[in-house]
């Protein structure tokens, strides 16, 4: 079974059980900043979980495109990945665990094929927020899971969410596969993660995690389940690894052709980063310096550091973007609509990455004759990191040149300024990633409203070759990506954030109505995120001046907004601008 047919096996399961399907949300998410991209299945549907009426209905199915880059440096082994793709199933206050849990035993054995006897699940041991959940433990009992294969694990493990600092979370039940069914009897998925690989997870959300740390329950109890593709492709293609999976090999075998050297890691690496980065383009980010273009060229960078350790020359991402647009585009048709600007958007930020390089050798040509000038022999942890933060020089090439030149490397030095930097990111990070869609409340409203009425304002002022690239809205300010390729000019900013102010005073009626998608794109109702809907969406109507495929929240009058005040205009990427503002 290729990918491809078990994603139509996969969806046809559940259209037969009255789910209705619905699109793969865009990996960056709306109005959200508690996380740069779309993490799981669920993410894009936490307004819903938290009790918002879906337009689909309350039984949901589809295939979600994610990427997570907090474990990037374990991935070259046989099952991390960065980009990966979620198969998911929800019941938005319909059906719970008897159900969801027999739904997901049927679909593993006799859909995938999956032997029920090489089967393991693990439940919440529970504690002083939720109680152990002896009743998921029951239902696999009596579908044949016998005791031995039931691990009672604490919340570590066994409690999935909020996506964010708050939100819907609570207790799962993990499905894994033995890959070893003659190993140890007394072996779990706990004690010997290599030998049994997870496949699937079942949320029972059940509960609101609050921002002081406290567990609500939630007033709509909902199954959110969450299946990896790559992972089950391997265990029905029998193969040791997800790189040796249909949806990986033909990308693999590109990268062979290209390689005058063998290093199985490197070539998993180029893998994995070159098919994230190019889903990452296609939603028409381009590399920069900070969040999502930070995070493309993070990945494009480190396909070039490994193309030059077996042996690549020259450009050749392009090339094997190629492979990646022919193997997933079935799937993810917007990859073959955006192939030109991806290929593009490769080849320019190589050749700046190599000239980033040519810098990075000449300061390290300086710091190795400041330390031969010293009567030294090694270059000190935190030079090496300058080169790594400043210049892009990846330790391995450091090392390298300085062996090639008699001198050692402070490598514990280099990982301490290392782990500083990483601790001051993440410091940061939780100061700026606060908020979320689930943080609901009329700052964050009026702030949503804000954004429709800007991107109105920049299409009359700009042009209609304006369009949404993202948003991100805290309870302080909107922030707002839009395509434009010339820095606004103070005459423009102005005239924009009149026309918002005019159109706030004018106190213009929001309402909302569901329909066809079709029917919305005919009325010209813009949607840059119409994808997670399915066939029927929301749209929302401010007065004549503003149609948009959206989820909400929105206030019920303009007039509600206050003084809006554009604080901030900057470029992000080529073509790509970004607005911040604030409502006074």
């Amino acid at each position: 079974m290729d990918a491809n047919t078990l994603r139509r096996r996969f969806l046809d399961f559940f259209r037969q059980h009255d789910h209705a399907v619905i699109g793969s949300a865009p990996l960056i998410p709306e109005n959200d900043p508690s996380v740069l991209f779309t993490t799981a299945g669920m993410h894009p549907l936490i307004p819903f979980l938290l009790g918002e009426p879906h337009p689909a209905g309350r039984r949901l199915a589809n295939f979600q495109k994610c990427l997570r880059t907090n474990d990037i440096e374990e991935v070259g082994d046989a099952a991390h990945l960065t980009f990966f793709e979620m198969l998911g199933n929800w019941s938005l206050g319909d059906y719970w665990k008897e159900q969801a849990i027999r739904l997901n035993y049927t679909l593993f054995t006799e859909v995938f094929g999956h032997d029920p006897e090489r089967l393991h699940v693990t439940c919440f041991a529970g504690d002083a927020d939720a109680p152990r959940d002896d009743e998921a433990a029951a239902i696999w009992r009596s579908l044949g899971i016998p005791e031995r294969r039931i691990t009672f694990l604490s919340k570590v493990d066994n409690w999935w969410g909020p996506a964010g600092v708050t939100g819907p979370c609570g207790p799962d039940s993990e499905v894994f596969f033995d890959t070893n069914p003659g190993g140890p009897s007394d072996e779990t998925p706990a004690s010997n993660p290599q030998r049994f690989w997870e496949i699937g997870n079942n949320v029972f959300m059940a509960y609101d995690k609050r921002a002081d740390g406290s567990y609500v329950p939630l007033a709509q109890c909902n199954v959110d389940v969450g299946i990896g593709l790559e992972r089950n492709l391997m265990v029905i293609q029998g193969v040791s690894s997800a790189f040796e999976t249909d949806v990986f090999a033909p990308i693999v075998e590109a990268i062979l052709r290209q390689a005058r050297g063998e290093d199985p890691f490197a070539v998993r690496v180029i893998a994995d980063h070159v098919r994230a980065a190019v889903f990452v383009l296609a939603e028409g980010v381009r590399p920069g310096n900070s969040d999502q273009p930070y995070i493309a060229r993070r990945l494009i960078r480190r396909v070039s550091r490994y193309g030059r350790r077996i042996g690549i020359n020259g450009p050749f991402l392009a090339r094997l973007a190629e492979s990646v647009v022919a193997t997933l585009s079935d799937a993810y048709p917007e990859l073959s609509q955006e192939s030109t600007q991806i290929y593009t958007a490769l080849d320019d930020e190589e050749r700046r990455f190599q000239q980033t390089l040519a810098r990075g050798e000449r300061e390290f040509e300086r710091a190795a004759e400041q330390v031969r000038a010293q009567d030294g022999d090694t270059l000190a942890g935190q030079t090496i990191f300058h080169l790594y933060d400043t210049f892009g020089f990846p330790l391995e090439l450091t090392e390298d040149l300085a062996r090639e030149q008699g001198l050692t490397v402070d490598r514990p030095g280099f990982e301490a300024a290392f782990a500083a930097h990483q601790e001051q990111s993440r410091q940061g990070g939780a100061g700026r990633f606060k908020g979320g869609l689930a943080e609901r409340n009329p700052a964050t409203t009026r702030l949503h409203t804000a954004t429709h009425l800007l991107q109105a304002a920049l299409r009359q002022v700009l042009g209609p070759q304006v369009e949404q690239r993202g948003s991100n809205i805290t309870t302080e300010r909107l922030r707002f990506d839009f395509s434009y390729g010339e820095r606004l000019t103070p005459e423009q900013i102005a005239t924009v954030e009149g026309i918002v102010n005019e159109r706030i005073v004018g106190d213009l009626a929001v309402h909302w109505s569901e329909m066809r998608l079709e029917e919305a794109r005919q009325r010209g109702a813009l949607g840059l995120f119409e994808e997670r809907y399915g066939e029927t969406v929301k749209v929302y109507a401010i007065g004549d001046v503003s149609l948009e495929v959206c989820g909400g929240p929105h206030v019920e009058h303009t007039g509600d907004l206050g003084r809006f005040r554009i604080v901030k205009e900057e470029a992000v990427a080529a073509g790509v601008r970004r607005i911040k503002a604030v409502l006074e």
